[in-house]
C-alpha cells in the first residue's frame, strides 16, 4: 500500500519552511529525481549543474538550501532547509520504512530447540538457526541466512539473504546485513613450518555495535584469539574485506572494496573511498579520509585527507601528481645539458 502525507508533516519531519503561503496540506505521494517528479512529488537540488532542469520539473515541491534560492527559477514549491540531501534522506525513510518482524515462520526453516527466538521475529525459507543462538524481538532472517551456534542477535536486526554468521558472534541493535555477507569467517592465520602452512585456529569472535549496515558479500573475519569489532554507526559498501582482530571506530565508512589487514585500528568517523587498502597492525587516526585507491602502509597519527600510495596528505599528492606529467620534458632538458 502507498503511502500518502500532507506537506505540512514532511515540513516538520525535516525542519523546512515553504517560501511561498500555498497549501501546507497538499497530499505528497513520493519523493522522486527533477527529471522523473510528477505533481504530488517531491524533489530535492543539490548540485547547481541541475538548476535548468529545476526550470522545468513538474515536481509540486523541491528541497532547496537557503544558499540557492535566490534567482532560482521554477513553478514548483520551494522548501528551505539546512540540507537538502539529508533532507531527502529524511523523506525517502518516512516513505519506505524498514520492516521488522511480526513473528512469520516458513515451515522450512530449521531453529534449534534451544534457540531463544523472540516471538515477533520473521524466519524466513531455508534459515538454519543453531543451538544457543538469542534472537531479540523484531529482527528479521530473509531466506537463506545461517546462524552457527551460539549466535546473537539484538533487537530489529535484518539479515538479507544468504548471510551466514558464524558461532559466537555477537550483532547490536538495528544492525543491517545485505545479501550474501558472511560474519565471523575464520581469519587468514598461518605459520610457515618451512615446508607447508600451519593453519591457526580463529578462536575469537566478531563483534558489531548498534546501528551498523553491513554491505552485500562483504566479509569479516573472526579474531584469532580476542575479537574483530565494529563500533556503532559504522557503514560498510559491498565486497568489503575486514581482517582478524580489525577494530572499526564509530561512525566510519568504507566504500566498496576496501580491505583492512589483520590487527589494524581505524579511528572514529574515518572515510575510506573505493578500493582503499590498508595493511596490518596499523594506527589510523580519528576522523581520516582516504581517496580511493590509496595505500596505507604506516600509521596515520592526525586527521585529514590522504591520497596515493603509500597514503599521504592530499595536497602534496596532488602537487606530485602534476610533476609526473611534465618528467618526460624535464628529463629531456636534463639530457641536452649534458
Amino acid at each position: 500500500m502507498s503511502l500518502i502525507f500532507p506537506l505540512s508533516e514532511l515540513l516538520e519531519c525535516v525542519g523546512g519552511h515553504l517560501c511561498d503561503d500555498g497549501d501546507v496540506e497538499m497530499p505528497i505521494h513520493g519523493i522522486a529525481s527533477l527529471s522523473d517528479a510528477s505533481a504530488h512529488d517531491i524533489s530535492f537540488l543539490v548540485n547547481q549543474k541541475y538548476k535548468k532542469t529545476l526550470e522545468t520539473t513538474r515536481a509540486g515541491a523541491v528541497l532547496v538550501a537557503a544558499s540557492m534560492v535566490d534567482g532560482l527559477v521554477t513553478s514548483a514549491r520551494l522548501i528551505v532547509v539546512d540540507d537538502p540531501y539529508l533532507a531527502y534522506a529524511r523523506i525517502q525513510q518516512k516513505f519506505y520504512p524498514v520492516r521488522y518482524g511480526q513473528g512469520i515462520r516458513h515451515p522450512s526453516a530449521v531453529i534449534d530447540a534451544s534457540a531463544e527466538v523472540a516471538d515477533d521475529v520473521d524466519v524466513a525459507a531455508g534459515c538454519v538457526v543453531s543451538a544457543g543462538c538469542s534472537l531479540a524481538a523484531g529482527s528479521v532472517l530473509a531466506a537463506g541466512c545461517v546462524l552457527g551456534e551460539g549466535v546473537v542477535l539484538g533487537e530489529q536486526c535484518v539479515l538479507h539473504a544468504g548471510v551466514t554468521i558464524e558461532a559466537g558472534c555477537i550483532l547490536g541493535n538495528r544492525v543491517m546485513v545485505q545479501a550474501g555477507a558472511v560474519i565471523g569467517s575464520d581469519g587468514f592465520g598461518y605459520a610457515w613450518s618451512g615446508q607447508d602452512y600451519v593453519k591457526i585456529p580463529q578462536v575469537g569472535r566478531v563483534v558489531i555495535h548498534d546501528d551498523v549496515e553491513i554491505g552485500a558479500n562483504t566479509c569479516i573475519d573472526r579474531g584469532a584469539l580476542g575479537d574483530t569489532v565494529i563500533q556503532q554507526g559504522v557503514k560498510l559498501d559491498n565486497l568489503v574485506h575486514i581482517a582478524h582482530n580489525v577494530e572499526v571506530g564509530a561512525y566510519s565508512a568504507f566504500a566498496a572494496q576496501v580491505g583492512v589487514s589483520g590487527s589494524s585500528m581505524i579511528g572514529k568517523g574515518c572515510q575510506l573511498g573505493g578500493q582503499v587498502g590498508v595493511a596490518g597492525h596499523l594506527k589510523v587516526a580519528d576522523g581520516c579520509q582516504f581517496a580511493g585507491k590509496t595505500g596505507v602502509i604506516s600509521d596515520i597519527e592526525q586527521a585529514g585527507v590522504y591520497s596515493g600510495f603509500p597514503a599521504i596528505p592530499h595536497r602534496q599528492w596532488l602537487r606530485i601528481s602534476a610533476l609526473l606529467n611534465k618528467l618526460p620534458d624535464i628529463w629531456n632538458s636534463i639530457k641536452g645539458k649534458k
